[in-house]
């Protein structure tokens, strides 16, 4: 069983220091990243097999992203190259209140071109899991592309998880985010999303309003404090961990990870464990903030089983 991602690819550069807006970055670090390709390398280091869908720039940069995944064993027969647009770039800093701070260079980049001839359902068909996130929402030809890939999972019987993802400054409008994060929805069993996500798409902290029919589990990130995970009967909290953070680029997407490898483990009867799933997710997410980066900080399951081990719950 394995697990397959779509969406982008890019070029992180991580501020050299922390408590500053990008613009009064002195330097930065080049990191791969990209939230779903995240999660597919993460994936692989939690000890399953994974897939990566997307388009990327004919150009250094998009080979260099593509020779990382390969290097860390994800299946890339799925990822294209053109020479119509350039590989994606974000500059990324932590400020001073613990928020990141992101400069986006997509005008437009090579995955926003991505169209729905582009994508390998072949690569899907093989997969349990399918995994997506909004950015390649925001336009066409990206959208039918995503859209394509989504339908065409679920009509295979894919599990699909979610992530929407939330990146305001792509967007052309707040009501424009809304609506195409929504609109991902519909096919979901396995939605994820932070408190400030949910907030945005529904105005308070109820997720009544995200259900969906066919969705099984909602969860809600909390940052440090944790997460909590909905079933339509129920809900459970689960508390974050105590680390040094350096870096939070990738948590969410590590933690994302976490969860999907864990219903794969447990397979129909995850809904039976969701307490267990939740704190491994939150794990993984936790070690993910301690060093720069995201895919150079994801953990590998032995990792994640350590830090559990040294942190029992109470």
């Amino acid at each position: 069983m394995s697990i397959v991602c779509l969406g982008e690819l890019l070029i992180d550069f991580v501020a050299l220091e922390s408590g500053v807006g990008v613009g009064e970055a002195s330097g930065f670090l080049k990191k791969p990243g990209g939230a779903p390709a995240n999660v597919a390398v993460a994936v692989k280091r939690l000890g399953y097999d994974s897939a990566f869908l997307t388009q990327v720039g004919d150009d250094p940069f998009g080979h260099y992203l593509a020779g990382v995944l390969k290097d860390e064993g994800v299946e890339t027969r799925g990822v294209r190259f053109t020479d119509a647009a350039r590989t994606a770039l974000a500059f990324v800093a932590l400020r001073a209140d613990g928020e990141r701070s992101f400069s986006f260079y997509r005008q437009p980049s090579a995955d926003m071109l991505m169209r729905p001839e582009d994508v390998a359902l072949d690569v899907i068909d093989r997969q349990r899991i399918f995994h997506f996130g909004s950015i390649t929402m925001i336009s066409e030809p990206s959208r039918s592309a995503t859209l394509a890939a989504v339908q065409h999972a679920h009509a295979g019987g894919k599990l699909i998880s979610y992530d929407p993802n939330l990146r305001l400054a792509l967007w052309s409008s707040a009501d424009a985010a809304r609506t195409g994060m929504l609109g991902g929805m519909d096919y979901t069993h396995i939605l994820k999303v932070s408190d400030d996500e949910l907030e945005f798409l529904t105005g308070g902290s109820d997720v009544a309003p995200l259900w969906r029919d066919g969705m099984q589990v909602i969860i809600v990130t909390h940052g440090a404090r944790g997460a909590t995970v909905y079933t339509r009967q129920r809900s459970h909290y689960a508390p974050g961990f105590r680390v040094n953070t350096v870096d939070t680029t990738g948590a969410g997407d590590g933690f994302v990870a976490g969860v999907l490898v864990r219903l794969l483990d447990y397979g129909d009867d995850f809904a039976d464990h969701l307490p267990e799933i939740a704190r491994f997710a939150n794990a993984v997410g936790a070690i993910t903030t301690t060093e720069f980066g995201a895919i150079p900080a994801l953990p590998t399951r032995a990792a994640v089983e350590a830090f559990l081990r040294a942190n029992p719950a109470d």
